[in-house]
């Protein structure tokens, strides 16, 4: 889908929930392969939610993107807040493997959560990913998820 048409529709209101997914640069599968840069990714999110910036409902880092769900509390833009989360954590990224250069594709995709939608089914549907991509048999043997509910 090319970029511009992420655009289309998107709009940010403070108290809603939004389902984000953001896609590692030609959807590398080698940085989240280390631990540690997954958890720097976690790090980010956190601070964006300790700064009362989103409320984190739920988020998964896969090997090659990240599907997050959050409320947003602040009135900052979704789209400035995404951009923040990708630099900061592009920068530590970037810090910890002793690199430069682009970590995330350009853009990324959301969902404005409607009221008549379960939350929940979509918190279960971000954490269930790694099963569903085979990456483990149990989701309590994959280490960079959580959810409020658990």
């Amino acid at each position: 889908m090319p970029y511009n048409a992420l655009l289309k529709g998107r709009f940010s209101e403070p108290g809603r929930a939004y389902f984000v997914t953001v896609a590692l640069d030609k959807r590398e599968h080698r940085y989240f392969a280390d631990w540690h840069c997954g958890r720097c990714i976690v790090a980010e999110m956190r601070a964006l939610h300790e700064d009362a910036v989103v409320n984190s409902l739920a988020w998964v880092v896969m090997p090659d993107h990240v599907h997050w769900l959050f409320e947003m509390r602040d009135k900052m833009a979704l789209s400035a807040i995404v951009k923040r989360f990708k630099a900061r954590s592009a920068r530590r990224v970037n810090d910890y493997l002793k690199r430069g250069g682009t970590l995330w594709q350009k853009g990324f995709y959301d969902h404005a959560i409607r009221q008549e939608d379960d939350i929940r089914d979509i918190a279960r549907y971000i954490v269930a990913n790694p099963l569903r991509a085979g990456l483990v048999k149990h989701i309590g043997d994959y280490p960079l998820w959580d959810a409020v509910w658990v």
